[in-house]
């Protein structure tokens, strides 16, 4: 008798405040934005990619963005988060499991996403080798995303054994 595929999931959260230096650039779902101020942090910043990270490492139980990605480690600093998105891709598969899709939904008030969706959706699914899937909202005018000072991205993946 074959035992069953179960599933796994996993929840990721990651938020970044725009930067202060204008000249750093917007890098959000894989994609550079031109025009766009950019996020704050240790690598690129790419709060999207890095959500879709953690979910993953969440749903495989092997760490978190910070286990394998951190500040302590220099080889990562300014590291593009689709690069982080393929490796993290590459350990939850060397863990023994296939991923079976990632969403990820960013709330802030720029970049305007709408126009690029399928282009973000292309960039990070080639990066995982899975479907991945990404949407936006506003907050309405709340919060420090509604008030301008930064992204918050949440992500859910799904992982099984290979």
């Amino acid at each position: 008798m074959n035992k069953p595929v179960i599933p796994r999931t996993g929840v990721g959260v990651d938020a970044h405040a725009f930067a202060t230096a204008e000249d750093r650039p917007m890098m959000l779902a894989g994609l550079h934005w031109p025009g766009e101020r950019g996020l704050a942090g240790h690598s690129d910043a790419d709060a999207v990619a890095h959500a879709a990270c953690d979910a993953l490492f969440s749903a495989a139980g092997i760490g978190d963005l910070g286990t394998h990605f951190g500040t302590s480690r220099p080889e990562f600093a300014g590291a593009s988060g689709a690069t982080l998105l393929a490796e993290a891709a590459r350990l939850v598969r060397a863990a023994g499991f296939e991923i079976g899709n990632v969403a990820v939904q960013f709330v802030g008030n720029r970049p305007r996403f709408g126009p690029r969706r399928e282009e973000a959706n292309a960039a990070l699914s080639a990066a995982a080798g899975a479907p991945v899937t990404v949407t936006a909202t506003t907050s309405d005018g709340l919060g420090y995303e509604g008030g301008g000072e930064g992204i918050t991205a949440y992500a859910s993946a799904l992982v099984y054994t290979a």
